[in-house]
């Protein structure tokens, strides 16, 4: 596999975690960026990071839960950068028993976890049609696989998306398009940290965020002919 020349990555949540690690790995490859989150500090800091690899890095401070505006600013972006790689990694933890979630705290993961990729796929998708090439990488879960008692929302989330991303790798692929789902399991990022999520589990034995970057690296880099359409990675350790 051999560096990108002038390629360009969007990725989004990559103010921290995943993103974060995913948006530094990219530059050290060879990738401008375009880093899309809610805080334009952290955005800042991330981007400042990944230009010491001597590739640019912009920013695009957006607040993905406002799903009306998404397909508008991912066109506009990709007009101006021609976008080669989109990394839909944003998302949120939420655990709660299905009878007692709240209508708003269900769509708000919904929004985010699911309907935000969806409008953001839908941004980018008509350049990459046009140039006839691409590849969309979804973020995903192990939670959308198996039945976790207590996170009834996210898991339904990433159920949702994980099926999006195999209809989507069926219908881009005559378009030259290669769409990637990635399922991690848990991975140590401060998502366990936010007050949506109650959970005890030992983070040392989780994936770190760097890993699951490098995973994704891997799976933009392959050649065009060939494409990785679903991975699950797992942390050694056999923690969640």
């Amino acid at each position: 596999m051999s560096s990108p020349i002038n390629r360009h990555a969007l990725i989004t949540g990559a103010s921290s975690g995943i993103g974060r690690a995913t948006a530094l790995a990219f530059a050290q490859a060879g990738f401008d960026l375009t880093l899309v989150s809610r805080s334009q500090t952290k955005l800042e800091a991330v981007a400042s990071d990944a230009r010491q690899s001597g590739h640019q890095a912009q920013i695009v401070p957006l607040d993905l839960t406002a799903v009306d505006d998404i397909k508008a600013q991912m066109a506009s972006i990709d007009r101006q950068q021609s976008i080669d790689v989109l990394v839909n990694n944003a998302g949120m933890g939420y655990t709660g028993d299905l009878l007692t979630t709240p209508l708003d705290h269900w769509q708000q993961v919904l929004n985010l976890n699911l309907t935000s990729v969806f409008q953001c796929i839908q941004g980018v998708l008509p350049g990459m049609r046009q140039r006839q090439h691409g590849t969309i990488i979804n973020i995903a879960s192990i939670a959308g696989y198996h039945a976790f008692a207590g996170w009834g929302a996210y898991s339904v989330s990433k159920a949702g998306l994980i099926s999006l991303s195999k209809i989507l790798a069926a219908e881009e692929r005559a378009h030259g398009i290669r769409v990637v789902v990635i399922s991690p399991g848990s991975v140590n990022t401060p998502i366990w940290d936010t007050d949506t999520v109650q959970a005890d589990f030992d983070r040392s034995r989780m994936l770190t965020p760097e890993v699951v970057a490098q995973s994704i690296l891997h799976a933009a880099l392959l050649p065009d002919q060939a494409v990785i359409e679903e991975l699950t990675l797992m942390p050694s350790a056999g923690a969640l």
